[in-house]
């Protein structure tokens, strides 16, 4: 017996099995045996010690994000697995494999009424894609190898294991430590469609006489730039993306419309959702956000429809043809469609009326990034940041102020995952914290983090994270001394009665400087080129907090606020 593993110890063996190279995570008393074992044992696992497990998620998050491979984060039992939660509903629902273990009270403590007990299984059921606490240490390979293939396959998604303080004692046979290494990235074990179904999308899309694809998350997540890089110029047809699905094709491609939609859209990227006559949805769910309520595309408008997920076809609209698999195999099978067919005549003329749209939207950015008026114009502050960001930078942004702005007018030069915000559920708090986790996956990348001052505050003791890890990350704050979104919701919705969306003004900079960031306050528009490219040029982490004009008084890109 002496050559067997105690639980902890199995479950550190495991992930590293797995591929697991990052853990971000807060230590915790049911904790205290996974934290020796990770201490006692060779293992080629970074810990990251974090400030709050909402944060250690989001780390996770970022990480899996840039990363193609499952992030994990860990913390304890009790207020550690509520805190947790936030950022699992995130990934699950946008789809990024995340791994939350947290630590529990032992199994025979279980109906005691003990210090942090709560019901982790009930507690997580709903909001990630597999769950489980694991009731025996001799279950916890399994458990492991489980967790990971529910996390990678189909619609990747957040997993949660719990892990009980007594069966980390536990002992576990060596022999049961293996793992399948096709799980170490994601998607795994792909799925293609139905030839049938790709062939009538093909018949659906050259009978159109004006379509649109519209491209989600899935597109990236998925690995598809290249296959759709192909379509999009072979037929010449127009590319818009929802938020999430920015990167499925680089900003510059002819053929890239932008954001469309209430969030990050604006009326002229608007004009080709309306004036569609077929539109295809690709790894997109057609919500809310995307369709701006469903305005468009309108009814009667012809849809065919893209996705991993058969639940999400015809969910929302009227669906002329649905294809169901893994969208890079999905559209290496509509290009192989159109070879066969020697198809190279009929196209639509997308990267002219593309070209169109673009020059006569960034008119009027270009116009707004040259105002020298004070608070500074949150379009200069994007303009600025594109003078001075490399290539393949890699942005985060939290939902609120910075979010529309980097989504209308960011011109992201490489396809792929180089700008990260969370908006399935829009957490304030998410991009100090998931630029970390951005940094430690792809640490040759720039990292900046955008956010309001209202998220700076959320997770503003990650700062001293940052620093003990000397992450290059460059944080720009958009302050406006309020909560930017529902003050200007409250201004569209509900005639200006404005009510507890005011708080006081903070020195961001003199915040983090306590930290030991490299920080700067920008009120002067003439001195923001000169300190962003001071801020990202630096070799530690670096804050510019930019008084900025309040979204309520600006032109932001929202054709809805409400969502």
């Amino acid at each position: 017996m002496d050559n067997r593993l105690n639980g902890a110890e199995a479950m550190v063996r495991m992930l590293e099995a797995q591929g697991v190279r990052h853990i971000f995570g807060l230590c915790g008393d049911t904790t205290l045996p996974f934290y020796d074992a990770m201490h006692l044992l060779d293992h080629k696992i970074e810990h990251v010690l974090t400030r709050d497990e909402r944060s250690a998620t989001y780390m996770a998050d970022g990480y899996s994000r840039v990363t193609g491979r499952p992030g994990v984060c860990e913390g304890p039992s009790g207020g550690g697995a509520t805190y947790i939660l936030p950022g699992l509903i995130e990934a699950s629902e946008s789809s990024y494999a995340v791994l939350g273990i947290t630590t529990d009270i032992s199994v025979a403590s279980y109906g005691k009424y003990p210090l942090t007990e709560v019901d982790q299984e009930a507690l997580m059921r709903p909001l990630t894609k597999w769950n489980t606490v694991i009731k025996r240490a001799d279950h916890i390979p399994r458990m492991v190898r489980a967790a990971f293939r529910a996390m990678t396959t189909g619609r990747s998604g957040a997993a949660h294991l719990g892990l009980p303080y007594d069966i980390q004692y536990d002992q576990v046979d060596p022999a049961e430590i293996w793992a399948d290494a096709a799980l170490a990235t994601y998607p795994a074990y792909r799925t293609g469609p139905d030839p049938a179904a790709v062939e009538a999308a093909v018949d659906a899309i050259l009978s159109a006489k004006t379509p649109l694809i519209v491209c989600g998350g899935g597109v990236v997540v998925s690995g598809a730039m290249a296959a759709l890089d192909r379509l999009a110029t072979r037929l010449d047809v127009a590319v818009a993306t929802s938020i999430s699905g920015q990167g499925s094709l680089a900003d510059s491609h002819p053929n890239a419309l932008g954001v469309v939609g209430s969030n990050g859209g604006t009326d002229q990227t608007w004009e080709m959702m309306e004036a569609a006559d077929l539109v295809v949805f690709m790894g997109c769910r057609a919500g809310s956000t995307t369709t701006s309520r469903w305005e468009a595309p309108s009814p009667g408008t012809r849809i065919v429809h893209f996705d991993v997920d058969p639940m999400v076809i015809g969910a929302n609209l009227p669906t002329e043809v649905g294809v169901v698999g893994d969208l890079r195999l999905a559209l290496e099978m509509v290009n192989a469609e159109l070879d066969r067919r020697d198809h190279g005549a009929s196209t639509f003329g997308g990267a002219a009326a593309v070209a169109d749209i673009k020059r006569r939207k960034f008119e009027i950015f270009d116009h707004i990034a040259a105002e020298t008026d004070h608070p500074i114009r949150p379009e200069r502050v994007i303009a600025a940041l594109m003078k001075v960001l490399p290539p393949d930078a890699t942005v985060v942004s939290d939902p609120g102020t910075s979010c529309p702005y980097a989504s209308a007018y960011y011109r992201q030069a490489l396809a792929g995952r180089y700008f990260i915000t969370n908006r399935a559920h829009g957490a304030l708090g998410y991009s100090l914290s998931a630029s970390l986790g951005a940094w430690y996956g792809r640490p040759q990348s720039k990292t900046v983090a955008l956010m309001g001052d209202g998220s700076f505050g959320f997770t503003v003791g990650e700062l001293e994270t940052v620093c003990r890890a000397r992450a290059p990350i460059t944080f720009v704050v958009f302050s406006n001394a309020n909560f930017g979104w529902i003050k200007a919701s409250q201004m569209a919705d509900k005639g200006s009665r404005y009510y507890n969306v005011d708080f006081n003004r903070v020195d961001q900079a003199a915040v983090a400087a306590a930290y030991g960031v490299k920080s700067w306050r920008v009120e002067d528009p003439a001195e923001l080129d000169r300190v962003l490219a001071e801020a990202v040029a630096h070799d530690g982490p670096t804050l510019v907090d930019i008084v900025t004009q309040p979204l309520e008084e600006a032109n932001a890109p929202v054709r809805r606020w409400m969502g």
